[in-house]
């Protein structure tokens, strides 16, 4: 999932804004033990001044996020968007079609406000077939590289085939699986903050 328009490369200040699922939501865990509360933390600690709104719902689909994302963008005004959503579209089996228009329309609304735009991506199982799995991770990839996104191409990396970092449903992460998430996002949403730390 990921996508590309051409600006600044840096924001110096701004809200960072979270528009996730239940990946990103806490789901199961303490909601201070979840990626975007350490989020909040690793900032106010290494002395950025951007403020963290996790928008995420747990359930969230690319649709959910579509009709939600123009009150957002007006309340919160953000700097940068950190998008992960499509796990749900994914396991349902939502056409491919749908999937894309609904990521590249948050996408270019937000690019349009000056924002930055970051796409944390993520990978379903195969129940769909071998060619809507594929077809599904490449609308990740076309929209990153279309508008020049930065891009995590699976949140859940170095996660997902550890059991002792996922609940017991196996898909969803276990509060010791947070710090390894954050990281992961942190490694391509650290260049966009515009300034080293304090």
């Amino acid at each position: 999932m990921l996508f590309v328009v051409l600006l600044p490369t840096k924001v110096v200040a701004g809200n960072i804004l979270i528009l996730g699922d239940s990946l990103s939501a806490g789901y199961g865990i303490a909601l201070a033990d979840s990626w975007p509360e350490l989020l909040k933390a690793r900032l106010s600690q290494m002395g950025y001044p951007q403020q963290v709104i996790n928008a995420s719902i747990s359930g969230e689909t690319t649709a959910g996020g579509r009709n939600r994302l123009e009150g957002l963008l007006a309340t919160w005004q953000p700097g940068i968007l950190i998008i992960e959503l499509g796990a749900n579209d994914g396991l349902r089996g939502s056409p491919i079609a749908t999937i894309h228009d609904n990521l590249d329309n948050i996408i270019r609304r937000t690019l349009a406000t000056g924002a930055r735009v970051v796409v944390a991506g993520v990978l379903i199982p195969p129940n769909y077939g071998a060619l809507y799995t594929r077809q599904f991770q490449d609308v990740y990839t076309d929209l990153t590289e279309r508008y020049d996104l930065r891009f995590l191409p699976f949140i859940l990396e170095g996660v997902y085939d550890k059991p002792e970092l996922m609940l017991n449903d196996g898909l969803h992460p276990s509060a010791l699986a947070q710090p390894l998430i954050l990281d992961n996002i942190w490694r391509v949403l650290q260049p966009l903050l515009g300034r080293d730390a304090a």
